[in-house]
């Protein structure tokens, strides 16, 4: 019996230590893609950027609308 309670004590152990591994893998994961995210917002910011606003002033010049952009 006192057997039987090692090996749980163990077993629950081991559990634990990969549930800290995975959180680890999951932080690592996370802050990659995060820093994927930055790298192509500033690669494609300013070409994004140019294109919202001329087609914020195309749709103001067909409506005469007199909004800013």
């Amino acid at each position: 019996m006192l057997d039987y309670v090692r090996i749980m004590l163990n077993a629950q152990k081991a559990k634990m230590d990969e549930r800290g591994a995975s959180a680890v893998e999951y932080g690592l994961l996370i802050a990659g893609i995060a820093a994927l995210i930055i790298v192509v917002i500033f690669a494609f910011g300013g070409v994004l950027n140019r294109i919202f606003h001329d087609t914020c002033t195309s749709v103001n010049n067909q409506g005469k609308s007199g909004g800013t952009c």
